[in-house]
């Protein structure tokens, strides 16, 4: 069983900073690419950040030159550090993590997603 467990959200204010972290856990044999995605509230979940097992990342447009997303394979953890935040960033923000699993010495690739941290941008 894997789990991801996000953490870091919050309230901050206009033009402020907030980090986001996201672990995975468990019967973990590989992590290929882990990213996160939002959802503001009647809205579709959109992507944020991508980031793959060998350091390429990939970003939405709106958050170019923003936000930085980065991994420490190590602890299987993903990192999202958002600065210059707007109010329109205010969302649910998921952590998601493509990887394979482990068990009885058969490999399962598959697409799991935390639980969602809250993040609200407002003075």
């Amino acid at each position: 069983q894997v789990q991801l467990v996000e953490s870091g959200g919050g309230l901050v204010q206009p033009g402020g900073s907030l980090r986001l972290a996201c672990a995975a856990s468990g019967s973990i044999f590989s992590i290929n690419a882990m990213g996160w995605y939002r959802q503001a509230p009647g809205k579709e979940r959109e992507l944020v950040a991508v980031v793959t097992s060998g350091g390429s990342t990939v970003y939405a447009d709106s958050m170019k030159g923003r936000f930085i997303v980065s991994r420490d394979n190590d602890k299987n953890t993903t990192y999202l550090q958002m600065n210059s935040l707007k109010p329109e960033d205010t969302a649910v923000y998921y952590c998601n993590a493509d990887l394979v699993t482990r068990s009885s010495g058969t490999r399962y690739r598959s697409t799991y997603w935390g639980q969602g941290t809250q993040v609200t941008v407002s003075s």
